[in-house]
């Protein structure tokens, strides 16, 4: 079997308990296995990418027993992207929070941080839903932990509300799991596949039980309407590179819709297959203007991101709802894109609101370096929202363009060209606030000095190794923009292969153990 597939959850998953055990009371040996454990993932995605470049679906099996019985993943264009773009995205957090110093507020955060990327990655390749469950759990420990790190009483109470949220969820899903199993017998995401398809029209009603239950916990996940109202205050409160390394999270959600919608549950079984476009189309119209209004009525920089995070989620899913292999194109180009604008969004956040006295969007002393974050900012805020050069203007382009079915169209254009414009009048707004606007007061005086100036007046500048992470995301942005074309065409092929239900059914069961089928895209 083809080890390297299984590789970007072995991995961090042994690092994890050796820097929990070993190293958490030498912060630089943490550091460096963190940080090499990192690259090492990066490395793993990149092989992974490569192996499935022309078409194959490969399967590991745990313990060589065959699906349904067994453990399987599953790696195909779709897995070994998101896998890719997540360990990407972590690589580049983890060095924000070394450079900045915020891992050194907590004495677990390293071995916390790669227990978080074994969970998603892991939910990213599992081949069934009782696995993907399970490293939904692993995750969401990991960031419970990652929520609180550093204290404090707001961000205490804000990860106690999010325990409660996914708590629920959890419990939701175990239902879900249970009716489902209790219909079809099975877990096993291509089994599923098959056993709906030959479902006795008297079993259907269950079998519709079992994908709504779902569907609310996806939902949850990917913080959609009506379920949304945890992500601001976890966002919000949360550490800057935790709240980074969360914007792939609500992606997990995204992705699970995506996933078991399309080829279990998906077109093509009568029973389920109205689900998806009929429930997520309507939340995800919702969304887009919840996101577009609690941008422009944000009082303070942290919460008018994480609002930010839940209106580009809503576009996402205005994509995914169509569920047809143009819009999931669109929809996995916008999926990259808006993970990185959101993080780059935060880190940038990050280095301003250290250097204030908070985060609040009011007139202020400009901070050090304020050229330079006003710059970066403005950068990652016409990206979130949609503006060229950057790529969120392609993928809100593509989204557009694959948006065109009759009854659909109205709908998606008003909310994502009306949301974009809500967005960028309030991230105007707030840039305004921060980085333009001065309350005109003497500061030469030591004598006159209000705390907030003499904070100002002693906060360091942000050395070069604090800066790169930013701009290496704001690259990416800008990288996306540029090899739109390649990135696209591979995007295709990803959705066509996603929506290939045979191949992936008859691959994952296949009973051999040593079937790989390539398809020609």
């Amino acid at each position: 079997m083809m080890h390297w597939i299984i590789a970007p959850v072995i991995l961090p998953a042994l690092l994890a308990p050796l820097i929990a055990y070993v190293m958490r009371h030498d912060i630089s040996l943490a550091r460096i296995a963190s940080l090499f454990g990192s690259i090492g993932l990066v490395a793993i995605a990149i092989v992974q990418t490569l192996l499935v470049m022309d078409g194959d679906i490969l399967v590991y099996r745990l313990g060589d027993w065959p699906a349904p019985y067994g453990i399987v993943l599953v790696l195909d264009h779709l897995s070994a992207l998101l896998v890719l773009v997540t360990s990407v995205l972590g690589l580049i957090v983890l060095t924000h929070a070394v450079a900045t110093g915020w891992d050194a507020k907590g004495r677990h955060f390293h071995a916390l941080f790669q227990f978080q990327l074994m969970g998603i990655c892991g939910a990213f390749l599992t081949g069934d839903v009782f696995n993907l469950f399970v490293f939904f759990e692993v995750l969401l420990i990991a960031s419970y932990g990652l929520m609180i790190h550093g204290g404090g009483k707001q961000r205490t109470r804000a990860g106690l509300q999010y325990i409660i949220i996914n708590l629920a969820g959890s419990t939701l899903f175990l239902f879900g799991l249970g009716v489902l199993y209790a219909t079809v017998g099975t877990l096993n995401i291509a089994d599923i596949a098959l056993k709906m398809q030959a479902l006795p029209a008297d079993e259907a009603a269950l079998a519709r039980v079992a994908a709504m239950l779902l569907m609310m916990v996806f939902a949850v996940k990917a913080a959609l309407f009506p379920v949304q109202f945890w992500l601001p205050g976890t966002y919000a409160n949360a550490p800057a590179p935790v709240a980074a390394l969360f914007a792939i999270m609500t992606k997990v959600g995204a992705y699970a819709i995506l996933r078991v919608y399309t080829i279990a549950f998906g077109p093509g079984i009568a029973a389920t297959e109205d689900i998806g476009p009929d429930w997520l189309f309507p939340a995800a119209l919702v969304t887009v203007a919840l996101g577009a209004f609690g941008v422009l009525g944000a009082r303070r920089l942290m919460p008018l991101i994480a609002y930010s995070v839940i209106g580009s989620m809503g576009t996402l899913m205005l994509a995914i709802a169509a569920f047809t292999p143009e819009a999931t194109t669109a929809a996995l180009y916008y999926l990259v894109h808006s993970t990185f604008a959101a993080a780059a969004l935060f880190l940038i956040a990050d280095l301003v609101v250290s250097r204030r006295k908070d985060d609040l969007l009011s007139p202020m002393l400009p901070t050090v370096q304020n050229g330079l974050f006003a710059a970066l900012f403005f950068g990652a805020a016409i990206a979130m929202a949609g503006m060229p050069p950057l790529s969120g203007f392609l993928g809100k382009l593509l989204v557009l363009d694959a948006l065109r079915a009759p009854g659909q169209m109205a709908w998606a254009w008003a909310a994502i060209l009306l949301g974009s414009l809500i967005t960028i009048v309030g991230f105007a707004r707030a840039g305004s606030m921060v980085f333009w606007r001065s309350t005109g007061q003497d500061m030469q005086d030591p004598d006159l000095m209000t705390d907030q100036e003499e904070m100002l007046v002693t906060a360091p500048s942000a050395r070069p190794w604090e800066i790169a992470p930013s701009m290496a995301l704001l690259g990416l942005l800008a990288g996306l923009a540029i090899i739109a074309g390649p990135l696209t065409n591979y995007l295709e092929k990803t959705s066509a292969q996603l929506f290939d239900r045979e191949s992936y059914i008859s691959t994952v069961l296949d009973p051999t153990g040593t079937k790989i089928i390539k398809k020609e895209h």
